[in-house]
């Protein structure tokens, strides 16, 4: 049973099989994970039904015992993933993609214009990426395992150079929204990543590109948004409680 008051996120949490379909049906559960599930589908243009019946019958299919439990993890075998697999994906599609835009765009961008538009937004978005990714693995990742290893060891944790770890947590968080209005926008001008008649082998190359990139964040953000920084909050303040 579903209740649709429940959030995305809460759902993302407990069935993590679920954010295929999220991501299939276009429900934002990574920067949008606090909508409840009606006003999720609402945004997304999709009916509750239409998103509860696939859930049903996506889940009776797949064992969502193989799915993986993030939130069996430590704080640390979390980051090790996140840099591991997804700063790093990120940062190579990043360099990748930005020379087949050129490429694209200086081939097809005078029959279609909005690759013009997808190339800005994507400069904007590795503007964004990069910087963001090095501060999280130079300054707040180390703390969180620091902070973790303080909680098992029963140490008190040193004062953080930002005074509390809410503060970058806030900062990311909102970087994280800054990313998904981008990639917002870079679906918007292509339509939904649609190739149209006239592209090239490069083309659709191009687009089935930037749709796994854009996949790739959501889970990327999930992770972070809905597991890492809450437990590091949480990791705060029941170090200041004791």
């Amino acid at each position: 049973m579903f209740e649709t008051t429940k959030t995305v996120r809460e759902y993302a949490l407990e069935i993590p099989a679920a954010t295929r379909i999220f991501e299939k049906l276009g429900i934002d559960y990574c920067c949008g994970g606090g909508k409840s599930l009606a006003d999720a589908c609402t945004a997304a243009g999709v009916s509750v039904d239409e998103v509860i019946d696939s859930l049903n019958a996506d889940l009776k299919s797949v064992a969502t015992s193989a799915a993986k439990d993030w939130q069996a993890l430590s704080q640390a075998e979390l980051i090790t993933h996140i840099v591991d697999k997804h700063h790093a994906f990120t940062r190579e599609e990043l360099v990748r993609l930005e020379a087949l835009l050129a490429k694209v765009s200086g081939v097809h961008g005078q029959n279609h214009p909005e690759l013009f538009q997808i190339q800005d937004q994507f400069g904007k978005l590795r503007g964004e990426l990069e910087p963001h990714m090095l501060k999280e693995e130079s300054v707040l990742f180390p703390y969180i395992v620091r902070m973790e290893e303080a909680a098992v060891a029963n140490q008190t944790l040193p004062p953080p150079p930002f005074r509390t770890v809410q503060n970058p947590v806030r900062v990311m968080m909102a970087e994280h929204n800054a990313t998904g209005y981008i990639l917002g926008r870079m679906r918007e001008a292509s339509s939904n990543y649609a190739v149209p008649p006239d592209g090239c082998i490069s083309y659709k190359t191009l687009y089935s590109a930037l749709t796994a990139l854009e996949v790739d964040l959501h889970q990327h953000i999930h992770l972070e948004n809905n597991i890492l920084f809450p437990r590091a909050v949480e990791l705060e303040d029941m170090s200041c409680s004791i």
